[in-house]
């Protein structure tokens, strides 16, 4: 029994060598250790021993047993290592960043966006928005634009339902924060906004505005003028100028329009400026009375100023774009300049 166990080892160890993946280790091990295998096979037949000698015959074969499982554990690790090794080397992903690959980068739009509310949150204003898709009666009658007034008529605005459209300007925001929160209020809602215009080099169905909102005591045009001096300042350079020119909103009692110097010729004129020397960046003027009625504010005791801009506008301005629908074309050679 003991040579016979010597050469079952000797055998064992040198097929153990041989195995070239953990499978075939494994059926070599249930045929030596497993219930049906070599080993357990002599160790049944034991019992058929004289007495005497099944002491010494249980010792050499438990020894055997030890001697050929740590023979399997070591190969086992090895080839466990080995067929880790080579998994990981051929799941292997170069992480080296290539230097040459183009980087994404923010849309000019959203540059100018978020400058220009940066600016306004640096003075403490709030930043709030509004649904895309409005009750007329935000886009309209809480504005004071009555139901004759043309901008209400279906060819300038997208109208979901009878009472229901889609916003055709952000203050819509503005009436909704009135509604919630009283005076003193400093509020920019910045969106898309949506006119029944035909795509051209000027105008676009969807585009951007922000709008800024301020009610508290005492307010006056000096205060809207302070601010949108500084605005065109940080927008436009240190040396660019306003100028305010009379106009006519239902939402706002005086409204002016708004012109900055060019900021491609400063005030020389050029193509963008179109020879004047001046752009139009922005309409506002002081709160109408009746809006601040619509919102439960006492215009006797609180007044207020608001200001409407074009972002697309002050993009294509900032950037020197002339035709409005490049932004939207998402021409790569044309984004990556912003990069």
């Amino acid at each position: 029994m003991e040579e016979k166990i010597r050469q079952l080892t000797e055998r064992v160890e040198s097929s153990v060598l041989s195995c070239a993946d953990m499978r075939t280790l494994n059926d070599l091990k249930v045929g030596v250790l497993g219930k049906s295998g070599e080993l357990t096979a002599i160790l049944r037949n034991i019992k058929d021993l004289p007495p005497e000698q099944k002491p010494a015959a249980g010792k050499i074969v438990n020894e055997a047993r030890v001697k050929l499982e740590k023979i399997f554990a070591e190969r086992g690790k090895a080839l466990e290592e080995k067929e880790l090794n080579e998994k990981l080397a051929s799941e292997k992903i170069d992480i080296t960043i290539d230097k040459n690959v183009l980087k994404g980068g923010l849309h000019p739009l959203n540059i100018v966006r978020n400058k220009i509310v940066d600016f306004f949150v640096s003075l403490g204003f709030i930043v709030a928005d509004s649904p895309e898709i409005e009750k007329n009666y935000y886009n309209f009658e809480a504005l004071n634009i009555p139901e004759d007034h043309p901008a209400r008529e279906i060819q300038d605005t997208f109208f979901v339902t009878k009472d229901i459209c889609l916003r055709s300007q952000t203050s819509t925001g503005q009436i909704r924060m009135m509604e919630k929160v009283k005076p003193p209020i400093k509020m920019i809602s910045p969106g898309r906004v949506y006119r029944s215009d035909n795509p051209d080099a000027t105008h676009s169905p969807m585009f951007h505005q922000i709008e800024g909102l301020v009610v508290d005591k005492n307010i006056t045009m000096c205060d809207l003028k302070g601010i949108l001096e500084l605005f065109a300042k940080e927008i436009f350079g240190e040396s660019t100028k306003i100028r305010f020119r009379p106009s006519y909103f239902p939402f706002t009692e005086p409204s002016i329009e708004v012109d900055a110097t060019c900021s491609h010729c400063h005030g020389a004129g050029c193509r963008v400026c179109k020879g004047t020397g001046w752009i139009e960046i922005l309409g506002a003027g002081i709160v109408n009375r009746n809006v601040l009625k619509n919102c439960s504010i006492d215009p006797d005791v609180y007044t207020g100023f608001a200001f409407g801009a074009g972002m697309d506008r002050i993009t294509n301005i900032f950037h020197g774009i002339t035709d409005a629908r490049v932004p939207f074309e998402n021409d790569v050679r044309f984004l990556k300049q912003f990069n």
